[in-house]
This record gives structure tokens, sequence and C-alpha cells, in this order.
């Protein structure tokens, strides 16, 4: 309780758990965003597809919206 009043009774856990330590994976902060975007992009394309795929065959069935 004290810990919580100390807080002023903010209850986010990360103020009374904190973190695990993250091991520095040697990639560059510009590197890896770089490569995690392209990757981002290729997954919404992906999605697009399938949602595109799940419309026509909705529609197929009579359920198009």
């Amino acid at each position: 309780m004290d810990d919580i009043r100390k807080h002023d009774h903010v209850l986010t856990p990360g103020r009374y758990v904190g973190a695990e330590e993250q091991e520095d994976d040697g990639e560059a902060f510009s590197d890896k965003m770089a490569r995690l975007t392209a990757q981002l992009k290729e997954q919404f394309e992906e999605s697009d597809k399938l949602e595109s795929e799940i419309k026509k065959n909705l529609a197929g069935l009579g359920y198009g919206f």
C-alpha cells in the first residue's frame, strides 16, 4: 500500500514489476526499422489479397457487402 500511495495511486504494472532487460541484437535501429517496415508492407499486401478473396467468396455465396 505504501508503494501505491508513493505513486499517487497509479496502478500501472510497470511501476511495480519492472521490465526485463533486452539483449542488444547488434542491428542498427535504422536498419531494423527499414527491414520491419518492408516486412509490414508485404504483410499488408497479403492481407489485402486475402480480404479481396474472402469478399469474392462471400459474394459467390450470396453474402456480398
